[in-house]
């Protein structure tokens, strides 16, 4: 019979791609994505024995993720306005056009606000309206309201780039 301890390393295993993914996000030159890791693993810890299963594994995890990154940078003295998105990002094997079209796009991003990130990097990992609602808190309504604002942001904020 599996212990909880083992059951929750097995769960983090299993998830550790998302939970890097939301680190990633928002990893600054001064916090670093082990910090952020680590936080982040230690309040799935905290959380895992009181987790009812009502929702799916991967929603809670992301639920937890993006709560305490977000908590971690309200934390921090010297936040910054733009938080980099581009770290040496392993952009898939594209061609060059679409490699700088990604590019322009985390760089667009990385000037949005705290929610706003949260909100497009979970459409952006085919989240259904639904799913977001349930990881963020908010109604899907809202989710689908916001999102649209974002879009519509993006689009914006490209043109007066180019």
């Amino acid at each position: 019979m599996e212990t909880i301890e083992q059951e929750f390393v097995t769960v983090v295993r299993q998830h550790e791609r998302i939970i890097y993914k939301v680190c990633y996000l928002y990893a600054t030159s001064d916090i670093t994505l082990a910090d952020l890791y680590q936080d982040v693993v230690l309040n799935l810890w905290k959380a895992y024995p009181k987790f009812r299963h009502e929702c799916k594994v991967s929603t809670w995890i992301y639920r937890i993720a993006l709560n305490t990154c977000i908590s971690f940078l309200r934390k921090e003295k010297n936040i910054p306005d733009i938080i980099t998105l581009t770290h040496d990002i392993d952009f898939p094997e594209e061609d060059d056009t679409m490699q700088e079209m990604l590019r322009q796009l985390y760089q667009l991003i990385n000037r949005l606000g705290q929610l706003e990130k949260s909100l497009i990097f979970l459409y952006l990992e085919d989240k259904s309206y639904e799913e977001i609602a349930d990881i963020t808190g908010l109604t899907r309504t809202n989710v689908a309201t916001k999102l649209s604002r974002i879009k519509e942001k993006l689009k914006r904020m490209n043109q007066e780039a180019n």
